[in-house]
């Protein structure tokens, strides 16, 4: 499952949430300088293993156990009441392409213990913060990060994330090279190759200068 006929691999990611002193906050990682993602700030996940497949389960449980194994592996935590929030498909360009399960968790009251050489800093921030701290380019995010903070910045509390999930959301990635920048377009917009939609139809993101720009329609 984890190299699937496809020849996509398959991750689980973790967005962690607690309620803070300013509302809701998430569990950011940044990672070291070299390797996947580097230097950026991620929420803790990683690729299925063996060990995460049971017989009888779809790629989404065996990505949900790995976001959980790899939660305790990076950031030391324990969490729970996992419910998919979304399923991420890197454009076709991507050397290693993997499909990411994206799961909301609650905290469980456990010390953030970053692992040493595969996490460099740990914060709670919230998505607010987060997205203000980048725009400031004080952090690296990339598009299914930032996108996920951005869906998550008007929750007030954790229960409130929870209550606005209904389907999760499907993210099938394809770039555009701009002049300046990037643009990721997902299925909707009317210039995504393989889904588009009406004319003037939006689902993109643009990465120039920052701020980056959200539109959906």
């Amino acid at each position: 499952m984890s190299d699937l006929a496809d020849g996509m691999r398959v991750a689980g990611t973790a967005v962690v949430l607690r309620d803070g002193d300013d509302g809701l906050e998430v569990l950011v990682l940044r990672r070291p300088a070299t390797g996947s993602f580097p230097g950026a700030w991620v929420f803790p996940g990683g690729r299925v293993d063996p060990g995460d497949e049971r017989a009888g389960d779809d790629e989404e449980q065996a990505a949900l156990r790995a976001a959980v194994r790899e939660t305790r592996e990076e950031a030391g935590i324990g969490i729970r009441n996992l419910a998919t929030l979304s399923r991420w498909v890197p454009p076709i360009e991507t050397p290693v392409r993997f499909r990411t399960w994206f799961f909301l968790a609650r905290e469980d009251g456990d010390e953030v213990k970053p692992n040493p050489g595969e996490i460099e800093e740990a914060a709670w921030m919230t998505p607010r913060r987060a997205l203000d701290r980048h725009a400031a380019a004080g952090l690296t995010l990339f598009p299914p990060t930032w996108v996920t903070l951005h869906v998550l910045r008007e929750h007030r509390t954790v229960d409130h994330a929870y209550a606005s999930l209904s389907s999760f959301a499907r993210y099938e990635t394809h770039m555009q090279k701009l002049e300046s920048g990037m643009r990721a377009l997902w299925a909707g917009d009317e210039e995504h190759p393989g889904a588009p939609g009406l004319a003037g139809g939006r689902h993109r993101l643009t990465m120039g200068t920052p701020p980056w720009i959200y539109e959906r329609s």
